[in-house]
């Protein structure tokens, strides 16, 4: 591992992603700069301002934004990148995020003169079936060049650490910084539950859902599958779900809820901002990702709201859930099935238990994966000293 010695005080970072779109990634970045106050924070896009823009610029974070087309490299926005990294390179710590921003903002910023650089990994899979080319070409060029242009690399999850290191990349320089959640909004809110299930008019329904855009990845026929598995045994529920694409526009998914029977148990809400009222809402919240997860956000926002969680094991799902919860294999919808018959159970014969199953979720998250955390790790790795 590159050592460093040197401590920075009132160091400014940039951080350089190739878009401000609705992401993992995205969301992490936002809140770093939004919450750290001690640490003077700008950010590059190597497109354009996305979701995230307007929100960091409205609160004084500077966004500069390079409007590169998806997937297109532009000599205008790297003569930009290279001039705005020039300028302020003696004073600079530079953070890009995933694996074109890597390579990209990490050249530049290094042939600028930058010398304090770092990297960050949100990638478990590369799989030339669902990965594209282009991304998976990218990511070993970085594992090349992982040993000259990082001085570490950050990675989200365990796994995504293993897979790294697996591909090549500098092993000494991999560290894993899990993520952080603002506590106060994902908390145990009581009257947000009872708000959201009258509103949704799921008052007295046992009530499961799932959090997540309309993809492959998420695998929501394997979470249908299993309602349906559960419906023919007998069991009464409630799911709703909740992303991009889930809507009654969705021919497939549509589609699959008939064939399956479920038009009585199944709602679709689409994309929603109230999500933390959503997570209150829910008895149980489901992950039936087939792969491809790195460290799964709505597991840990789930449980910060005090909601057990079952979730296939992909990722670092597994490792946040830890015994609140249950794991099972992917793409397995029995296995599925199995686990949320078992919470239904315990919800409804052992309410001490499953009162004790909600206190430890919520707790695990606010002793392991707060914000504060999270951002003082991040301080750790950049070396800032507080005045």
């Amino acid at each position: 591992m590159h050592k460093m010695t040197e401590c920075f005080i009132n160091v400014e970072v940039v951080h350089i992603i190739a878009g401000l779109s609705d992401g993992g990634a995205e969301g992490v970045l936002s809140r770093i700069c939004l919450y750290d106050r001690s640490v003077k924070h700008s950010v590059v896009s190597l497109m354009g301002e996305g979701k995230y823009g307007a929100q960091l610029r409205a609160n004084g974070i500077t966004v500069d934004c390079l409007n590169m087309p998806s997937g297109r490299i532009t000599f205008s926005g790297v003569w930009k990148l290279l001039c705005l990294l020039r300028r302020q390179r003696s004073k600079i710590v530079v953070q890009t995020w995933m694996y074109h921003a890597d390579l990209i903002g990490g050249v530049l910023a290094r042939l600028a003169g930058v010398r304090h650089v770092y990297w960050n990994v949100r990638h478990t899979n590369l799989d030339v079936n669902f990965s594209k080319k282009s991304t998976i070409f990218v990511a070993r060029l970085c594992a090349w060049l992982s040993h000259l242009v990082p001085r570490q690399i950050i990675c989200c999850a365990e796994e995504a650490a293993k897979v790294h290191r697996e591909l090549g990349y500098a092993s000494g320089k991999l560290l894993v910084i899990a993520n952080g959640y603002d506590l106060s909004k994902f908390t145990v809110n009581d009257s947000a539950r009872t708000r959201l299930r009258t509103e949704l008019g799921l008052s007295n329904c046992w009530l499961l859902g799932m959090v997540g855009r309309f993809d492959p990845q998420k695998d929501h026929k394997n979470f249908l599958l299993a309602l349906a598995d559960l419906k023919r045994r007998g069991l009464s529920f409630c799911a709703i779900l909740i992303g991009r694409g889930l809507n009654d526009n969705n021919g497939q998914l549509i589609s699959w809820i008939k064939e399956l029977g479920l038009e009585g148990e199944v709602r679709l809400l689409g994309q929603r901002t109230d999500i933390p009222e959503v997570m209150n809402a829910l008895d149980v919240h489901v992950l039936s990702s087939a792969f491809g997860e790195a460290f799964p956000n709505v597991v840990a926002e789930a449980m910060a709201c005090g909601t057990p969680v079952i979730a296939t094991d992909v990722g670092d799902a597994g490792l946040i859930i830890g015994d609140t919860g249950w794991v099972v294999l992917p793409e397995d919808s029995s296995a599925l099935a199995d686990a949320i018959g078992a919470a239904a159970t315990e919800w409804r014969e052992a309410k001490d238990a499953w009162n004790r199953r909600k206190n430890a979720c919520s707790r695990r998250i606010n002793e392991n994966f707060s914000l504060k955390k999270m951002i003082t790790s991040y301080h750790q790795v950049w070396k800032v000293k507080k005045d």
